[in-house]
């Protein structure tokens, strides 16, 4: 098949492109490499995709620009879309909240547009763990209400779910919304926590520790995450919603203790009062992902942070 992967050059992104070309697919990524982190660093994941010598074309263009939009989906046709690219973070978005709904919420819509011009029926969405915002029951499931969003970012994925169901009501498109919990491993961007705590705690510096570290994540290996996406790929839904997780929390203090013990190195703690928009706790029910995609996360964490210690370790000089 054909695909077409926005944010292609990211995080998820260029995992999601690496095992679509292994597969024998045919990618195309489309990327705007802003300045979010270093863009030097989506260019190195782009080389390595380009290396795999598999037919990949990279498009460089912003999903804002809806001119932009339109010509990358001309370069098709495409079967499928797996739209991946947005504005990440719940901290930046409280600095710049109309910039995270321009990019997530304005681009998803131009994606969706130009997909059903060019009859692109199959679209998989990136949404996030952050639209249950303080949910007081855990795990967090697919069934429960979503209407207490605690931040412009969190805002801008509810929204895009809103629209993904949209355009399954009124034009038969086939959508799924993946809500991801707190992925990591090789490639991860710098600004989240565990490449930032890495990187301070082998430069001998403070980690910024917000709360008392009793605030716990659903941390989820990419290659888990990435095995989730592909099963959308291969069944039509109609509209679905699924959790991406892997079913089990990990305090900051435990995730802390864990890179200390990779790294081989103590971190040095900076106690900081808990920050706005951040959630005690995400933890995701996957018992429909698991019944209907067949997701079966099974890297856990304390073999997860190694791998990525060993990923660090040999690149963070690059």
């Amino acid at each position: 098949m054909n695909f077409l992967v926005t944010g292609g050059a990211g995080f998820i992104g260029s995992h999601v492109c690496e095992r679509l070309l292994l597969e024998g697919h045919a990618v195309t990524a489309f990327d705007d490499l802003n300045n979010f982190y270093a863009p030097a660093i989506k260019q190195r994941n782009l080389r390595a995709l380009q290396a795999l010598a598999r037919p990949f074309t990279f498009v460089h263009g912003d999903l804002t620009d809806r001119a932009a939009v339109d010509e990358a989906l001309a370069g098709g046709p495409f079967d499928q879309i797996i739209h991946l690219a947005a504005r990440a973070g719940v901290r930046p978005s409280l600095a710049e909240p109309a910039l995270y709904q321009r990019v997530n919420v304005e681009g998803t819509v131009n994606l969706l547009e130009a997909a059903r011009l060019r009859g692109v029926l199959k679209v998989t969405i990136a949404s996030s763990s952050s639209v249950y915002g303080v949910n007081a029951k855990v795990p967090f499931s697919e069934a429960d209400p979503i209407f207490s969003a605690i931040s412009p970012y969190a805002a801008s994925k509810l929204a895009c779910e809103a629209l993904g169901h949209t355009y399954h009501h009124v034009y038969g498109m086939d959508i799924v919304m993946l809500r991801f919990f707190t992925v990591y491993g090789p490639r991860q961007r710098p600004d989240l926590a565990i490449h930032k705590f890495a990187s301070l705690i082998s430069a001998g510096k403070p980690i910024p520790v917000f709360g008392d570290g009793a605030t716990a994540r659903d941390y989820t290996f990419v290659s888990d995450t990435v095995d989730g996406i592909l099963a959308c790929t291969r069944k039509r839904f109609g509209f679905e919603i699924f959790n991406l997780g892997e079913s089990q929390t990990v305090t900051l203090s435990r995730l802390i203790e864990l890179l200390e013990k990779s790294l081989g190195r103590p971190a040095i703690i900076d106690r900081q009062p808990l920050q706005p928009g951040d959630v005690p706790i995400t933890y995701a029910d996957i018992s429909k992902a698991r019944a209907l995609l067949g997701y079966n996360p099974t890297v856990k964490i304390d073999e997860g942070i190694p791998r990525f210690v060993e990923w660090f370790v040999k690149h963070q000089g690059a």
